[in-house]
């Protein structure tokens, strides 16, 4: 599934330029899909990745509430911005994503960090992704 790991790294990119730059998400893969339109050497931006950043877009809100009700010692302001978007996109794929284990979720969502973060934050993120996806079903029955 090589495909949707790059998917899912090129989401958490959108997602993180998006909060640097603090525009909106979508915005930001607009650019994106314009930009590998028009630029031979931007690649193409999958069907995976613009599922993903806008299925997050859709649920912002009530995921960005989720890491800062369940984020022990951390508000989601001083959280570093690569944890932040990690588990913002790691979050809705867990959540609200059916198709994709559980596992890789996490899997992927830990490389993540590994790749981009801090030494602390895989077992950070891994932590509280965990959490959620215990309370999956009961998140979900919380937003109806």
């Amino acid at each position: 599934m090589a495909a949707r790991n790059t998917a899912r790294k090129r989401a958490f990119q959108i997602l993180f330029e998006g909060d640097q730059r603090d525009t909106d998400v979508q915005t930001v893969l607009a650019d994106w899909i314009r930009h590998s339109r028009t630029d031979t050497r931007q690649p193409p931006v999958s069907e995976y990745t613009m599922q993903l950043v806008e299925g997050y877009a859709t649920k912002a809100r009530r995921i960005d509430d989720l890491i800062a009700q369940y984020s022990v010692g951390w508000t989601l302001d001083r959280m570093p911005v690569v944890d932040r978007n990690i588990l913002r996109l790691g979050a809705y794929e867990l959540i609200w994503v059916d198709e994709t284990p559980d596992a890789v979720v996490l899997d992927e969502a830990v490389q993540l960090a590994k790749e981009f973060s801090t030494d602390e934050s895989p077992a950070f993120v891994n932590g509280l992704l965990g959490r959620f996806k215990d309370l999956k079903q009961s998140l979900r029955r919380d937003e109806a």
